[in-house]
């Protein structure tokens, strides 16, 4: 049986797709009150053991239970205690897209230290090829550079972007204080299911 390569949502932004301005007031004021043993135990735990991620640490929330089906995903410990800060700024963020039955498979904290990187790299697995990525600045400066879309990127505090997390993207941090996002996937529950979905299943590749 011959199955169609995974091929990505139409609705994905090929670039970085601006969002708006969203209230990110208590959660950034949160993410300062996080002590460092914190950051070290869930980073130390996190699913998202990635060698492009370098010495970016994160806080996971919300992840997918395979990487090849952004359909399931799941809670993760420190969901509960964070839900009522973050989940604001989630609807802010996605109001524009107009989705009744929005699914945010995952859900983190990235915190990029000062002189870090996040070496160039494409999403590759099949679930990360539907929903679309988002990223909220809560922390920055202006030596922080993006790279997506074939273009580099200052984005800024408190502005809600979706970024191409297709195409090859890097990031580096050449300030001297650390650089904290809230990134986080979204895809309407709505939308058909790509044909090749049912196909890359039944192999037996996700399961």
């Amino acid at each position: 049986m011959t199955v169609a390569l995974p091929a990505a949502n139409p609705r994905k932004t090929t670039s970085v797709r601006q969002l708006g301005l969203v209230d990110i007031g208590a959660l950034r004021a949160a993410v300062l009150a996080i002590p460092e043993a914190v950051w070290e135990a869930e980073n130390a735990a996190k699913p998202n053991q990635f060698a492009a991620l370098d010495a970016t640490r994160h806080i996971v929330f919300r992840f997918i239970d395979s990487p090849h089906d952004w359909r399931g995903s799941h809670d993760r410990a420190a969901w509960p205690q964070w839900r009522a800060v973050i989940e604001p700024v989630l609807a802010q963020a996605t109001r524009d897209y107009g989705y009744a039955r929005g699914v945010f498979p995952r859900v983190m904290l990235a915190r990029m230290p000062a002189g870090g990187v996040i070496h160039p790299h494409i999403d590759a697995n099949p679930a990360a090829k539907w929903p679309h990525k988002i990223h909220v600045p809560l922390l920055t400066n202006e030596a922080v550079t993006s790279f997506f879309g074939g273009e580099e990127h200052r984005l800024a505090q408190g502005v809600a972007v979706e970024v191409d997390n297709l195409g090859a993207h890097w990031v580096s941090n050449a300030g001297g204080s650390a650089r904290v996002h809230l990134i986080f996937e979204y895809y309407d529950a709505d939308q058909p299911d790509p044909d090749w979905l049912a196909p890359f299943l039944l192999r037996g590749v996700a399961r």
